[in-house]
């Protein structure tokens, strides 16, 4: 049904919802992060926690992936056309896309089809991603940089943690997983 539905998104239930990031002191709207959601024709609204893990193990995680980042981008392009001022979309990459050795080339080509600049996208990997060969996060993440793009690590504390990955990598925002600050100043090594 997934790969089914990757053949024609839009007819099959898949689509983009977008998640509001604000800036807590004014409340005003900084930047949206795509988020794919399911709704099967037969089993109605899918969790990503149903569907993601499925892609990634079955590889319909790329061309999932590839959809997510088009579509997004698409999104973008259609906000400034409307007028809009310029918004900031985050878009996850899964471990699988991060590890593409034509990642750049892709990301870089799906900017120019969509006619956005590269300042408008965000891509996130996750903290377990980044770790996984610290010597070619670095690389990538520097030819990402190089684009324009801004860059995030997401889920930060859920794995082997190490604040001096953070000096290594060119990234401009750290996603502090909620698991790794619940409870924090609670005991006193917590400091």
């Amino acid at each position: 049904d997934l790969e089914r539905a990757l053949q024609a998104p839009s007819e099959r239930g898949l689509a983009l919802h977008y998640q509001p990031i604000v800036r807590v002191e004014t409340g005003e709207l900084c930047e949206v992060e795509a988020l794919a959601r399911w709704r099967h024709p037969e089993h109605g609204d899918l969790p990503p926690s149903t569907f993601i893990p499925l892609a990634e193990q079955t590889g319909l995680i790329l061309p999932l992936g590839r959809w997510v980042l088009g579509e997004a981008c698409r999104q973008v392009r259609a906000w400034s056309d409307a007028g809009l001022r310029e918004i900031v979309v985050g878009v996850n990459l899964s471990t699988r896309e991060f590890q593409l050795p034509d990642l750049v080339e892709g990301v870089e080509q799906t900017l120019g089809e969509a006619q956005v600049a590269a300042h408008r996208l965000k891509l996130e990997i996750t903290e377990s991603a980044a770790a996984e060969d610290a010597a070619q996060t670095a690389t990538t993440l520097t030819r990402l940089r190089h684009l324009g793009l801004r860059l995030a690590i997401d889920d930060f504390g859920t794995g082997y943690s190490s604040l001096s990955y953070l000096r290594k990598f060119p990234v401009d925002t750290l996603k502090i997983d909620r698991s790794f600050v619940t409870g924090l100043g609670q005991q006193e090594e917590d400091a």
